[in-house]
């Protein structure tokens, strides 16, 4: 997996031989996970909505998760979390230069 990590990364909901990953809420479960690390950190009811450096999202119809740098400053561990979970998961990571420049299936 060589991406650039400087800005934010995406983790796609394909596996390296384009498979779609299970199960289908994946995105929301690892963003729910990341809902404590946050600007301020945690703070009353901040389990309930998720952290804006771990986001779930949808990219022409591929389920992923946008993970910011600021994650990263804030709590290394997390942000390497993130980025084992897309390894062990043989998840396809991409950069923002690489979402514009690369069809996704």
């Amino acid at each position: 997996m060589s991406v650039d990590l400087s800005h934010e990364f995406f983790i796609l909901g394909l596996t390296l031989d384009g498979k779609t990953f299970r199960p289908s809420d994946w995105a929301e479960r690892l963003a729910g996970v990341m809902s404590q690390f946050r600007p301020g950190g945690p703070q009353l009811g901040s389990h309930l909505g998720y952290s804006p450096w771990c986001i779930p999202t949808s990219l022409d119809g591929v389920t992923c998760v946008v993970v910011h740098h600021d994650l990263r400053e804030h709590e290394l561990l997390a942000w390497e979390f993130c980025f084992n979970f897309a390894r062990d998961n043989q998840l396809q990571v991409r950069d923002q230069r690489e979402l514009c420049a690369l069809p996704l299936r």
